[in-house]
């Protein structure tokens, strides 16, 4: 199917399918990409209390000088918030420098305590902290538009749904060829949770750039192999996709989308057969059998 320009989420607003992430993006160069990218026609920008770069992020909001409510704007409860996500959520809109988020998520159903190196946090339960970000989302629908879950297997999405009495608007997770999940994605289709992908393109200096497969359809169509990556993503009906860059030129090359056919699509996601890997590998020690799979 064509790639899309926007997705409908569950509480009938629409996101962007391409938007601009900012995971590893330092301090001094996320702004200038936030900035600029905006200032180019993005419309969705993401961001992560863990990042440590809300306050860059906002700055780069602030100097593009595009308004609120034309864009998009998700970030992250983190880890060791999970006990004050009163706090956590107020902290984000600080350092963002705006009054409401369009998205908010929990960046893992993974409580830790505030020591340095965080911890596991047995003496809560990320299901009491889905019900508080319930809560909040009730009880300030000025603040927050969407609440949504990140990193979430079908197992933890399961457990969720048992209890939750709002179904999450988004569950964001590593999504690229050799990593589809697609358990998870078919799971979110059938709940109505849209897919956001993060790590598009796999890695820095992914193997996937250099697939035989995805350079030749890259140069059927005159294009980067990023963006075959990219627009892998975007073709499917309930998937948003966050490219990252700091870089201008690949910003805007970024969002340039290509409309594949079935048979390429298909091609694409036969990578994982021969060529499997992930990206994102947390350090989950202490915790136990948290039950998160490696890519399917």
């Amino acid at each position: 199917m064509p790639a899309s320009t926007q997705v409908k989420l569950n509480t009938g607003a629409y996101m962007p399918t391409v938007g601009l992430g900012t995971w590893k993006s330092q301090p001094g160069a996320v702004e200038h990409a936030v900035e600029y990218a905006l200032k180019n026609g993005y419309k969705s920008i993401d961001t992560a209390a863990a990042y440590q770069n809300e306050a860059e992020v906002g700055q780069g909001i602030k100097a593009s000088g595009v308004a609120r409510d034309s864009f998009f704007l998700t970030t992250k409860l983190d880890n060791p918030d999970q006990k004050e996500p009163d706090a956590a959520l107020q902290s984000s809109l600080s350092k963002l420098g705006v009054d409401y988020l369009d998205l908010w998520l929990m960046h893992w159903p993974a409580p830790m305590t505030k020591d340095t190196p965080a911890k596991a946090d047995f003496s809560h339960d990320w299901l009491d902290t889905w019900k508080n970000m319930e809560r909040l989302y009730k009880t300030y629908p000025d603040k927050l538009k969407a609440i949504g879950v990140s990193n979430f297997s079908v197992e933890f999405l399961e457990r969720l749904l048992a209890v939750a009495t709002i179904v999450p608007a988004v569950n964001q997770i590593e999504l690229h060829p050799s990593c589809p999940q697609h358990d998870v994605v078919e799971y979110c289709e059938k709940k109505g949770i849209v897919i956001t992908a993060y790590s598009p393109l796999g890695s820095d200096n992914s193997p996937l750039l250099t697939n035989t497969v995805v350079t030749k359809i890259a140069e059927k169509y005159g294009v980067a192999p990023a963006n075959i990556l990219i627009s892998l993503q975007a073709n499917k009906p309930n998937v948003t996709v966050l490219p990252k860059s700091v870089t201008n030129t690949r910003i805007l090359s970024n969002a340039q989308i290509v409309d594949l056919n079935a048979e390429e699509i298909a091609e694409l996601e036969e990578i994982d057969k021969t060529h499997h890997f992930r990206a994102c590998h947390p350090d989950w020690t202490g915790f136990g059998s948290l039950g998160f799979p490696d890519c399917k």
